[in-house]
């Protein structure tokens, strides 16, 4: 593994309107907006949260009757991955060899997904990310995440890691992916500064954890957020009551170094590209001083657990015999079950001659084991 920590390259921050809720004019103006970064020489664009087919905003503005219709429109308008929507964000990414980083509501199935996409250079999809919490409101269009999306990416500009929105205010999941070593995190939210009560609030929100994460983290961070447009306004709005809630600008973009100094932005407001050259190097000034996972860590003292098992909504009951059968899919070997049915077996006879409280502890701690591998499939 590089630690690519001779490399300069440019890197893109988009900060822009949607077209709500039109897939294929978002995607159109997407396409746009990464052509125009790869020809002003970016490396690495990152288009903000859900761009495609833009934020739900709707879920602020009324009742669940009252947005039916906007939400089908959205739904209906939500992405496939992969899809013919794909497809033409990982060819516009490899026409003008460039990474592309880019929110979009994922449908999968009847649930959409607050989804970051990763695109390499070369046209691939090499990563995504599933928002774990959707925030407040947002859980009524958005599922759940889980850890097997809590990934770091190497890439050949570094490596390469993303949260959505208020997922920056989740510490232990942050901390996991500095634990990971990442280098480049591409931080994607919802212009929110757009809705009346949030105008300051959210935006030093945004920074606080942009640049903390960056201190902490020693890493880059690529902070972009959307706008709301005029016609965003006309769309999402019928009473006076609603104008008063949302109005167009909005936006906190910037891009951040190691440490947490501010290399361009920040953009508030308005639809705009923010550029910076990206230097490695700047990741080893921060190491001089601390690293939050390594040697300025106590990992004895406290410690964190990552679950990267995949949710599942169907796991099969399986008896012992199933389990150990490869046939199955559950992924035990026999080997694996025959150790646990030994031990059982070995501390079973030893408490026939000994009245141990310990030995007791231990056989029903290892008995709890084997009933969750039996239990469990993959």
């Amino acid at each position: 593994m590089s630690d690519f920590l001779n490399e300069k390259f440019t890197v893109a921050a988009v900060q822009a309107s949607s077209i709500l809720y039109d897939r294929e004019k978002c995607l159109e103006k997407a396409i746009s907006l990464i052509e125009e970064s790869a020809k002003q020489g970016a490396q690495l664009v990152v288009l903000p949260e859900s761009y495609i087919p833009g934020y739900p905003y709707h879920i602020w503005l009324g009742t669940p009757m009252w947005y039916h219709e906007l939400f089908k429109e959205w739904f209906l308008n939500s992405v496939e991955v992969p899809s013919k929507t794909t497809d033409a964000l990982c060819e516009a990414a490899r026409k003008h060899n460039i990474h592309v980083v880019i929110g979009i509501s994922e449908r999968d199935g009847k649930t959409c997904y607050n989804t970051i996409l990763f695109i390499d250079n070369k046209g691939k999809i090499f990563g995504k990310h599933r928002k774990l919490v959707p925030t407040h409101v947002e859980r009524v269009h958005w599922g759940m995440g889980d850890g097997s999306y809590l990934n770091v990416y190497d890439t050949e500009l570094g490596r390469m890691s993303g949260l959505v929105c208020w997922e920056h205010t989740m510490d232990l999941v942050r901390h996991s992916l500095i634990a990971q070593r990442s280098q480049l995190h591409c931080a994607v939210w919802v212009g929110f500064s757009s809705i009346t009560g949030w105008d300051t609030l959210f935006d030093m929100s945004t920074e606080l954890s942009a640049r903390y994460h960056a201190q902490v983290g020693g890493c880059f961070v690529i902070n972009c957020q959307s706008t709301v447009d005029k016609d965003n306004v006309e769309k999402l709005t019928q009473t006076d009551y609603q104008k008063e809630w949302i109005k167009p600008g909005g936006g906190w973009t910037a891009i951040i170094a190691p440490g947490g100094s501010i290399l361009s932005g920040p953009l508030k407001g308005k639809e705009g590209i923010l550029y910076a050259e990206v230097d490695m190097k700047l990741i080893a000034d921060m190491a001089h001083w601390h690293d939050a996972t390594g040697h300025y860590s106590r990992p004895d003292v406290t410690s964190l657990l990552l679950n990267r098992e995949p949710y599942k909504v169907l796991r099969d009951m399986n008896n012992a015999n199933n389990i150990s059968n490869p046939k199955n899919g559950s992924g035990h070997d026999q080997q694996s079950v025959d150790q646990i049915m030994n031990l059982l077996k070995q501390l079973e006879q030893n408490l026939r001659s000994s009245e141990s409280d310990e030995l007791s502890r231990r056989l029903s701690e290892i008995q709890r084991e084997a009933v969750h591998a039996f239990t469990r499939g993959n």
